[in-house]
C-alpha cells in the first residue's frame, strides 16, 4: 500500500480543536439507549444515527437500508473520494444495555490514575468509534486530503452474532479495498487477532414422571444435561485457546415432575479451525448416564476465527506509519478472545484492521467507560489512514 503522507500535524490539530464537538455527539448516541432485542429503539437510533452522519458528512451518493427482520436494520451510506480506492468503515450501534439501563447508571468516582473518564451503557463498546469514524471523514476532508471512496456499514446485530448483517458485511468487504473496525482498541492497540465463537443449543429430552408418586418412571432432563453440561467443561482447553462456558440453563415443568425437557445455551471460543473440529467431535461424543434421555445439539459456529492474514499486515504497517507521523506511540498490535464483524472480513482472506476506536475498558460491564482525552488521536489515526489509502 503506498500513498503519499498525510498532514499529520494539521489532522491532529483539527482533530483536538474539535474534540469537545465528538465527544458531544458520542453522548448524542450514548443517550439513545439501543438494546439489541429492542427493535423500535434500534429503529430510531439508526435514524438518528443517519441524522447524524448526514449533519456532519452531507448526503451520501449512495445509501441503502437493509431491512434486518427480526434484528436491528442494517443501513450503508457511501461518499464518493476524491481519490482512488475505496475503504469500509464498518461499526455497529446495538448494544448489550436493556432500555432503561441508562436512568440507573451510575457515573465513575474519581479514578485512581487520575485520568477524566466518560461512562455510559455502550459508550466504550461502540458508539465511540461510530463518532470518531464520522469525524475522521469530516476531518480528513477538510484537510484537503486525496481521499478514497468510503462506505459506512453501521448494523444493528453485531452483539447477538450479526444473523442479518452478515451478507451485508461480506458485500461491503468485497467491494472495498480496505476494512477498518470501528470497535473499542484494546488499550490502544489495534485488534489482529480474535477467536472464532460459536452459540450452541444443546437440547435434553427424557421422560416426565411424578416425583413423588413414580420417580422411577421418569428420565430427568436436567440430570442429564446437568452431566452433560460438567463435560462439554472438560472439553475446553485454555492453552490453546480453547474455552466453553455454559451461560443459560432452562428446564423442567415443575418442582414436583421429573424433568422432561431441559436446554442450555453454550458459549464457546476458539483460537483455530482445528480446535472447532475437535470441540465438535468431543461434544458429539458425551454420553449421559440415562439412556433414555436424548441430547442434540445444535452446532451453531457464529465467527470463524481472525488472525492477521497476508492481506491485512500491510494494512496493519500502513496504520503505525500514520501513527509515528501523528507523533503518537509506537501503535501495538494484539489478540483478543471477543470476536466482531472482523471475523467475517478476514475469512475472506481480505484486508482488515480492527479496533480502530475508542481507548478506554469495561466492555459489557456496568461502569464500561472511555478516556475522552484519547477522543483526538483515535479519530485523526481513521483520518489519516483514510488519507493514505486514498492511491492505495
Amino acid at each position: 500500500m503506498t500513498a503519499s503522507p498525510a498532514p499529520a500535524a494539521a489532522l491532529t490539530t483539527r482533530a483536538h480543536d474539535a474534540k469537545s464537538r465528538i465527544v458531544d455527539d458520542i453522548l448524542t448516541l450514548v443517550r439513545h439507549e439501543t438494546g439489541s432485542y429492542d427493535l423500535p429503539r434500534l429503529a430510531t437510533g439508526l435514524d438518528l444515527l443517519r441524522e447524524l452522519t448526514v449533519e456532519r458528512l452531507g448526503r451520501p451518493d449512495h445509501e441503502q437500508r437493509r431491512p434486518g427482520g427480526a434484528y436491528g436494520d442494517t443501513l450503508t451510506l457511501t461518499y464518493a473520494g476524491s481519490g482512488a480506492g475505496h475503504v469500509a468503515l464498518i461499526g455497529h450501534y446495538d448494544t448489550v444495555w436493556p432500555t432503561g439501563t441508562l436512568a440507573g447508571w451510575e457515573q465513575p468516582g474519581a479514578p485512581e490514575d487520575g485520568r477524566p473518564r466518560l461512562s455510559g451503557p455502550g459508550i466504550f463498546d461502540m458508539k465511540t468509534g461510530l463518532a470518531q469514524g464520522i469525524w475522521a471523514l469530516k476531518l480528513a476532508r477538510e484537510s484537503g486530503l486525496p481521499l478514497p471512496t468510503v462506505t459506512f456499514l453501521f448494523n444493528g446485530d453485531e452483539e447477538i452474532g450479526s444473523l442479518s448483517s452478515r451478507p451485508v458485511i461480506e458485500e461491503v468487504a468485497r467491494k472495498a479495498d480496505v476494512t477498518l473496525v470501528l470497535e473499542p482498541s484494546a488499550h490502544g492497540a489495534v485488534k489482529t487477532a480474535r477467536k472464532g465463537t460459536g452459540i450452541f443449543q444443546v437440547t435434553a429430552t427424557g421422560v416426565e414422571s411424578h416425583a413423588g408418586l413414580a420417580p422411577q418412571d421418569g428420565a430427568s432432563a436436567i440430570t442429564a444435561l446437568s452431566e452433560f453440561v460438567v463435560a462439554a467443561a472438560a472439553v475446553a482447553a485454555p492453552d490453546k485457546g480453547t474455552t466453553i462456558n455454559t451461560g443459560l440453563i432452562r428446564g423442567g415443568s415443575a418442582i414436583n415432575v421429573v424433568a422432561g425437557q431441559a436446554t442450555a445455551g453454550v458459549d464457546i471460543r476458539v483460537s483455530s479451525a482445528a480446535e472447532q473440529d475437535r470441540v465438535d467431535a468431543e461434544l458429539d461424543a458425551i454420553k449421559v448416564s440415562d439412556p433414555r434421555v436424548r441430547i442434540e445439539i445444535d452446532h451453531a459456529w457464529n465467527r470463524p476465527p481472525m488472525t492477521l492474514n497476508a492481506a491485512s499486515a500491510p494494512l496493519l504497517d500502513l496504520a503505525r506509519t500514520v501513527a509515528r507521523e501523528q507523533g503518537r506511540a509506537p501503535l501495538r498490535d494484539t489478540a483478543v478472545g471477543g470476536a466482531s464483524d472482523a471475523n467475517f472480513v478476514a475469512a475472506l482472506g481480505l484486508p482488515v484492521l480492527c479496533g480502530m476506536g475508542a481507548v478506554g475498558d469495561g466492555a459489557h460491564a456496568q461502569g464500561e467507560f472511555i478516556y475522552p482525552d484519547t477522543v483526538p488521536g483515535q479519530t485523526a489515526l481513521v483520518a489519516g489512514m483514510l488519507g493514505r489509502l486514498a492511491d492505495s
